[in-house]
């Protein structure tokens, strides 16, 4: 468990949330002509010590200019920011020691090597050099062989290797990921995801910004949802995942039906003939038992079924969805009301 920030600035009880958010604000000035853009609203989250959090929004909702706040890249318009405990207006020099940020684009100076790359970010934070951990991290990310080979000559999925080292040479409790995998094989994601999910046995906090929702879903234990600079939702992956309460049951049976038997007919059946049955159900009102007892009823023998469940991407966009409906709807209203004022 990281209890301590770099350079011996510890404390004697780690804070129970790594990051904490209240208010947070961020409104850009328009250019000329143009209407200040608000890009975050009043921001309430807190993230737990130690979690693997999925910060998720279509592109433009805001995800960036909170990480980059937290990074001390962007200043706030309003509210308060934490890192490990330390505000970023009072404390911002420990609270960007905090925190070590993954960008999404691949800033690497091509004239260093991975070794000196990772030595050089380690001075820059005031590692000693008896406490870095330069080989250590080039070795957890596969990129021994490549230590002393210019950074020009690394492929994407290096490049992007490199930039996870060089966000942990010092060692923070809290590590952004800003759409790590992006332009990467499948290959280079699962690689990313078994470090992901080591520095988290390792009590290092972890906030992941992504666009593939599988990746959210498989290595997150909470997520938060922001479209519009808002705060859509925020909870634990399965209570996410337990909102859309429908799932699908399919049914191969042996026999041609020419309709759907009546003695399943009171479910929401839909007939793939010659022999398919799809049966969309809600799991809180209906028993997949009833459903197979109605098809044994009917006299009909199942040679083969499946289910499939609700998964994130289906919760992202009903939410994101919604409120750009409710968005189009509002800016109706207004410009009727405009025009009749008009």
């Amino acid at each position: 468990m990281q209890d301590a920030l770099p350079g011996g600035a510890g404390r004697p009880e780690p804070p129970d949330f790594a990051i904490r958010a209240r208010g947070l604000s961020k409104t850009y000035r328009g250019r000329a002509g143009e209407e200040p853009k608000a890009a975050l609203n009043a921001i309430d989250l807190e993230i737990p010590r130690g979690a693997v959090f999925g910060l998720l929004g279509p592109n433009g909702a805001g995800k960036s200019t909170f990480i980059n706040i937290l990074a001390g890249l962007v200043i706030k318009s309003g509210g308060t920011a934490e890192v490990w405990g330390r505000d970023i207006d009072r404390e911002p020099r420990a609270a960007r020691a905090a925190i070590g940020v993954v960008p999404q684009e691949l800033n690497i100076d091509p004239f260093f090597t991975p070794r000196e790359l990772l030595e050089v970010q380690a001075g820059l934070f005031g590692v000693p050099k008896a406490e870095r951990r330069t080989d250590e991290i080039l070795a957890a990310l596969a990129l021994s062989d490549k230590a002393d080979a210019y950074a020009r000559s690394l492929s994407g999925g290096m490049c992007r290797r490199l930039l996870v080292a060089k966000a942990m040479v010092h060692n923070p409790p809290v590590l952004v990921l800003d759409e790590p995998t992006a332009g990467v094989d499948v290959e280079l994601r699962k690689q990313l995801w078994t470090y992901v999910r080591s520095l988290s046995a390792q009590g290092t906090t972890v906030l992941l910004t992504t666009h593939y929702l599988e990746e959210a879903q498989e290595l997150c234990d909470r997520i938060a949802i922001i479209d519009h600079g808002e705060l859509v939702t925020h909870d634990t992956t399965e209570a996410l995942l337990r909102r859309l309460d429908r799932k699908e049951l399919a049914i191969t049976v042996a026999e041609e039906l020419p309709a759907v038997p009546p003695q399943i007919a009171d479910f929401a059946v839909e007939l793939q003939p010659p022999r398919r049955l799809i049966v969309r159900y809600k799991p809180s009102a209906v028993r997949i038992g009833d459903i197979l007892a109605a098809v044994r009823e009917a006299g009909l023998t199942i040679v083969d079924l499946s289910t499939e469940e609700s998964d994130l991407e289906d919760i992202f966009l009903e939410l994101t969805g919604r409120r750009a409906r409710e968005s189009a709807a509002a800016q109706a209203v207004r410009a009727a009301a405009g025009e009749a004022s008009a």
